[in-house]
């Protein structure tokens, strides 16, 4: 019996196809090993990783001999990892009517295919089961059951079960600080977070992703940086999280760091992580470098051409951004709805009209792309920019949605460049319905009439906008300094170097001034 055990152990290892499956089912019933619950679990779990769960679950049902609570448990486990939840409830259902007791397995997996189905109501009362057999105290049902509440917006009560356990583990308070993160609520979460005995590499992963969810990339870092300084490794999804909140805050520092970091490790570059760096170079400035690892890629999805496509449309390269669309035909790889906003986005800041508009034009006879609202919107900004207001407001009359404040923000814009004031008026009226309390559109026009030496016009917009109460926004900046990231805004006195800051202004000016005193002396001579 050992031997054949060890045999059939060998065959699960290597088990591939639907037919090998068959070939060991029939091995098992010539030696009525069908009946063994271990081996007949196995066969369960084999069966479903090669997608045959319902193949599985006849196994299972064809079973003469009793099943056994632990037979039970991997079929409602495979289950509910398959997308079959509901029978993974019903047949959790069944354990109790078959003379059975659910075990401290039973409620973890029954509990997540509730939390699949989002059965709110199911999951409670497998809670109170659970208390009902004596599992309150047990780590690894409270454990599913902060997981369960949690991922139904319940983390009041996902609280109350943390809360009531007299010992807990790290999983436990992982699963609490995702509770936290999923709703949203960082404050919480960074609060149990500093409250743990213990952390792992997942503790740290879930406060720099939760920061990074929330658009906090500055808090993201400093996490990410205090987790080095601890000694903790990151895993691959620490450093895409890391990585993303180097791209949204511009710490090309800190991102190089993390490159250099999967180097030096030797870690293998999947196509996420591959992506994630040629997003952080885009975004921080370093084109370059982004291409040659896009260049390096041997496997590349439609995300790796279409970040590509889009920082080559960012950094004015609209010509490198169509070569690169026409090698991602020729690779046969197909573009979705973003890659057309990134190469609509790189026509316009080319001033390529015309491949503009074959682009457009293409997207729904060819790739079965319907143009949505965000690419009507760069058709308008391209046409906008290259002077062609009047298409640019056909268009957004003949469009199949109701235009949004970008639409008429970017006509505005173009109205002001191509010195329209009657466009811009048209499109101010629009745009002080949709944002009334924005101040830039109002300047826009008056800077639009001012242009044209129509001083009056230029007044009467400027005190439109006082008598709505309509108040001029803060303009804002930042820069990266030894991995820090500073903000400034106009006439903010806060920053604590305040000081250093302006006598390192006043020596900037003061070597401008001798500058230009220099190159007015030698035009003189």
């Amino acid at each position: 019996m050992l031997r054949i055990g060890v045999d059939l152990e060998s065959l699960f290892r290597h088990c591939s196809s639907a037919i090998h499956v068959n070939q060991i089912h029939a091995f098992m019933l010539c030696r009525s090993l069908d009946q063994d619950n271990v081996l007949l679990s196995k066969l369960i779990s084999t069966s479903a990783s090669l997608g045959l769960c319902d193949y599985g679950y006849s196994l299972f049902n064809k079973k003469t001999q009793p099943h056994g609570v632990y037979l039970f448990n991997n079929m409602i486990k495979v289950l509910s990892l398959h997308d079959h939840s509901h029978e993974a409830i019903n047949l959790y259902d069944k354990i109790q009517l078959s003379g059975l007791r659910p075990d401290s397995y039973s409620f973890p997996f029954v509990l997540k295919a509730a939390m699949r189905l989002s059965a709110v109501e199911a999951g409670k009362q497998v809670h109170g089961q659970a208390i009902g057999f004596g599992f309150e105290q047990d780590i690894h049902v409270a454990t599913s059951l902060v997981q369960f509440y949690s991922a139904g917006g319940e983390v009041c009560d996902a609280r109350k079960v943390f809360d009531g356990m007299t010992q807990r583990d790290v999983l436990l308070w992982n699963a609490m600080v995702a509770g936290y993160v999923s709703g949203g609520d960082m404050g919480k979460a960074r609060q149990v977070f500093e409250e743990m005995p213990e952390r792992n590499v997942i503790s740290w992963t879930t406060l720099v992703c939760g920061y990074v969810d929330v658009n906090r990339p500055d808090e993201a870092l400093a996490v990410f940086r205090r987790m080095q300084v601890e000694g903790v490794d990151p895993d691959v999804i620490a450093l895409l999280a890391g990585l993303s909140a180097c791209a949204d805050s511009g710490a090309l520092e800190l991102g190089e760091w993390i490159h250099n970091y999967i180097d030096k490790h030797r870690l293998f570059k999947t196509v996420s992580l591959s992506n994630a760096l040629i997003d952080m170079y885009v975004k921080s400035g370093n084109i370059a470098k982004a291409l040659d690892i896009f260049e390096d890629m041997e496997q590349r999805t439609v995300i790796t051409w279409t970040t590509m496509i889009a920082g080559l449309a960012v950094h004015g390269l609209g010509r490198e951004a169509l070569e690169l669309f026409s090698r991602m035909e020729t690779a046969r790889v197909k573009p979705n709805e973003v890659t057309f906003i990134a190469i609509l986005s790189a026509c316009s800041h080319a001033g390529f009209v015309d491949q503009g508009r074959s682009c457009f034009s293409r997207m729904n006879p060819r790739y079965g792309i319907r143009p949505k609202i965000e690419h009507y919107g760069c058709m308008v900004d391209l046409l906008g920019r290259a002077g062609h207001l009047k298409e640019a407001e056909d268009l957004v009359m003949k469009m199949p949605f109701e235009s949004n404040s970008a639409i008429w923000g970017s006509l505005l814009a173009s109205a002001r460049v191509h010195g329209d004031a009657e466009l811009a008026v048209r499109a101010l009226s629009h745009l002080s319905r949709m944002e009334p309390s924005h101040s830039g559109n109002f300047a826009l026009v008056s800077n639009t009439y001012a242009a044209l030496g129509r001083w009056s016009e230029a007044r009467m917009v400027r005190k439109l906008m006082r008598d709505s109460g309509v108040k001029k926004m803060t303009g804002g900046s930042s820069v990266e300094v030894d991995n820090v990231i500073h903000g400034f805004a106009a006439a903010d006195m806060s920053h604590p170097q305040l000081k250093m800051v302006y006598e390192a202004l006043q020596q900037i000016n003061s070597q401008s001034k001798i500058a230009r005193n220099n190159d007015q002396m030698i035009e003189y001579i």
